[in-house]
């Protein structure tokens, strides 16, 4: 019986790969008509080093294929776990420091905003707008990652605070993108540009789950709450904080 059990336990795993795998090409295929329609189509010229890029594609597939799996049976039970267990202990101050610390580390180790930091502390020393030394360049690309990682761990606090107090997400959003409009028209223009991407770049491959599954936790736990309506949200604030600090950290700057 053991192994017949084994013999049909093994085509129902491959199958699940197959699927997985499958569903990873569908995500990647608009990427890869595009590609195909220009080179095809357009450039009318075949693709440079063709077997190394098929290789490379099917790489990416399975890249993509292990990172989904990770996510679903690593980072989004651990966010939700961890949301149970600090409701449960009751203690508000030990929930909004997790909730700030989350959002800080997650984002201070984004390789997103590590690229993005460095490139604009070079341009900045190109625009001889700070000085182009090695220690220079750090000390501003450092500034930078440590002002969006603050402003990500002040957005999930205040996200996880809107949970708790059940505040309409809409007037915090509206509210903060006045903010964000009347910083744009006194900070120094050279930082305004680099602070709308920073928005961007924070909300990124380990970020986004992690605080995904915080703010469902929470929601699914706290009597009252929907999380469907009060579960998500989060990530609309980690994208809009760092836009005010950041071009607060160029007025500091520049300024």
């Amino acid at each position: 019986m053991d192994g017949k059990k084994a013999r049909f336990r093994v085509p129902n795993i491959l199958t699940a790969i197959a699927r997985k795998l499958w569903s990873a090409f569908k995500d990647l295929l608009p990427i890869i008509l595009v590609i195909a329609f220009f080179q095809v189509v357009v450039l009318r010229q075949p693709l440079p080093n063709m077997g190394e890029v098929v290789f490379g594609g099917l790489l990416v597939v399975l890249g993509l294929t292990l990172f989904i799996q990770g996510l679903e049976m690593g980072l989004f039970p651990i966010g939700e776990n961890m949301a149970h267990a600090l409701a449960r202990k009751g203690s508000l101050f030990w929930l909004l420091t997790f909730a700030f610390f989350l959002g800080f580390s997650t984002t201070v180790a984004e390789p997103a905003l590590i690229a993005v930091s460095a490139e604009a502390a070079g341009i900045a020393a190109q625009g001889n707008l700070i000085a182009p030394g090695e220690e220079s360049l750090s000390s501003y690309a450092l500034g930078l990652r440590l002002s969006v990682a603050f402003s990500v761990g002040v957005a999930i606090l205040v996200g996880v605070l809107r949970i708790l107090k059940g505040w309409p997400v809409h007037y915090l959003i509206i509210g903060g993108y006045v903010v964000v409009m009347l910083m744009t028209l006194v900070a120094p223009k050279e930082i305004v540009g680099i602070a709308y991407d920073a928005g961007g770049v924070t909300t990124s491959t380990v970020t986004v789950p992690l605080v995904a599954a915080l703010g469902v936790g929470l929601a699914t736990i706290i009597k009252g709450r929907s999380p469907l309506l009060d579960g998500f949200g989060l990530i609309a604030f980690a994208s809009l904080l760092p836009m005010i600090f950041v071009m607060g950290y160029g007025l500091i700057v520049f300024g």
